[in-house]
């Protein structure tokens, strides 16, 4: 400082405009009616299977869907928790639901699975921290009729 001038600051991590998305980690997008309703990292147990109810003549039977599980998610909405309240409270309110697979910048869609009719069938809640600002969810298992990947 000696010379007059201001001294030199390393350049930060962040360049200026770079923009700070807080879901980027979180590469599962859930969509309930079309509505971003969470963000989760892990996505397991989505599977279809056609039964083969006499294995001999190998012919298809009918199709029997698995439950979706979502782990490890935030929201900032209580529509997730309104959900499953309605399917304890008197039966499933059944919805359309979309989960996006994102591309590691968190915002581009890379694979799309729709499940028609899903309800949520168990919720289980992550701890609470009085300094987070959003819910979180350890797990979510999803309950659906039919599945197409767009």
């Amino acid at each position: 400082m000696a010379d007059g001038k201001a001294p030199e600051v390393a350049p930060s991590r962040q360049e200026v405009g770079t923009r700070v998305d807080p879901f980027r980690a979180y590469n599962f997008k859930l969509l309930i009616d079309g509505v971003n309703e969470g963000h989760f990292t892990q996505c397991s147990d989505l599977e279809v299977e056609v039964i083969t109810p006499h294995p001999r003549e190998r012919l298809a039977g009918p199709v029997m869907q698995g439950d979706l599980t979502l782990r490890y998610g935030v929201t900032q909405s209580p529509e997730l928790w309104n959900w499953f309240l309605a399917s304890m409270n008197g039966g499933p309110s059944r919805k359309n639901v979309s989960v996006l697979l994102l591309e590691g910048d968190g915002m581009t869609q890379k694979l799309r699975w729709d499940l028609n009719e899903a309800w949520p069938k168990k919720w289980r809640a992550a701890p609470l921290d009085v300094l987070g600002q959003q819910i979180a969810v350890d797990s979510l298992t999803l309950v659906f009729e039919s599945i197409t990947r767009g």
